[in-house]
């Protein structure tokens, strides 16, 4: 016979087992579009497309591996105060850290059906990506050494699984000219938002003995550091458009650009009157989605006219 008070113990048990709405936000799944330019990218160069190595190589980065990233960093960090993708995040529960790992290795079962290389890829992504958070190690804390690992496997090492993976190539992409340069380009660019995405988060960083890059910069500082990163991005991508003769890529690239570095400055001659309430969530997000939208939609263009370009030359 079943009782009431067996009947409630079943249930909470039942909700235990399950995933919980807390958990699933702090996936962060929309936040994948910040990243998404970094796919695109890589999609415009790869030669060999194939409509099915595209879906899945997606769907690895930005609907398990990302998400796992920001499920698992969520779950050690415990944020109280807003994070990217979440003005008010909610308490986390224990399902989140398994869930972030079920993701974890669907992300790596997709690296694997393409080949070794690209599974080793994403390993390496993830592993290094729970040593930023994880209390025993916290890459976190270090504040240059955080920047620089954030910015080199978000940018970089992506751009390089995304090329092995869209064109089943092994590992040994990493070292070739044609893949490190661009790759490098992406990280330039996530060097220079980077620290404008800790602006907001000083107080809790502080409380927590986390020592960012943007807490040792100051907020100003955080600004004028990101504008001359965002110069040398500028200016590395000219001379990679320049060199592969594509000056009509280039004044696209300039055109999308544009209202990025309006929202920047507009943003930043805020934070010069008062930095306290302008270095706030509502702006950073902004200048994300500003970032993603006008990004993504550029790396779309330069994919689809590379395209052409290869069809054009019958290859």
């Amino acid at each position: 016979m079943v009782t009431m008070s067996s009947w409630n113990s079943y249930q909470l048990n039942l909700k235990d087992d399950m995933i919980s709405s807390s958990s699933l936000k702090h996936l962060r799944i929309p936040f994948s579009l910040f990243l998404m330019p970094i796919f695109f990218f890589a999609l415009a160069l790869t030669p060999n497309h194939n409509e099915s190595r595209i879906l899945w190589v997606f769907i690895a980065l930005h609907l398990f591996l990302y998400p796992s990233s920001n499920g698992y960093n969520s779950y050690f960090d415990k944020d109280e105060e807003s994070i990217g993708g979440l003005k008010h995040p909610p308490k986390v529960t224990k399902d989140l850290f398994w869930l972030s790992q079920v993701l974890f290795l669907l992300a790596i079962g997709i690296g694997a059906s393409i080949n070794f290389s690209v599974a080793l890829m994403i390993l390496i992504y993830g592993l290094v990506s729970m040593a930023y958070s994880h209390p025993a190690i916290r890459i976190k804390k270090y504040p240059w050494l955080s920047w620089f690992i954030a910015g080199f496997f978000q940018g970089y090492f992506t751009f390089a699984i995304a090329y092995a993976g869209l064109s089943n190539l092994s590992w040994e992409v990493l070292y070739k000219p044609h893949v490190f340069i661009p790759g490098l380009l992406t990280s330039l660019m996530l060097w220079g938002n980077y620290p404008l995405t800790q602006v907001y988060q000083h107080g809790e960083d502080a409380r927590r003995g986390d020592r960012t890059l943007s807490l040792v910069l100051g907020i100003k500082g955080t600004f004028l550091f990101s504008a001359l990163t965002f110069m040398v991005t500028g200016a590395g991508f000219a001379w990679f458009f320049l060199d592969r003769n594509q000056l009509d890529i280039l004044w696209i690239y300039l055109a999308a650009m544009t209202p990025i570095m309006l929202y920047f400055l507009t943003w930043f001659s805020f934070i010069r009157l008062n930095p306290t309430k302008y270095a706030n969530y509502n702006w950073a997000m902004g200048m994300n989605y500003f970032s993603a939208l006008a990004l993504n939609a550029f790396f779309i263009y330069y994919f689809l006219e590379n395209t052409q370009i290869v069809q054009a030359l019958g290859y």
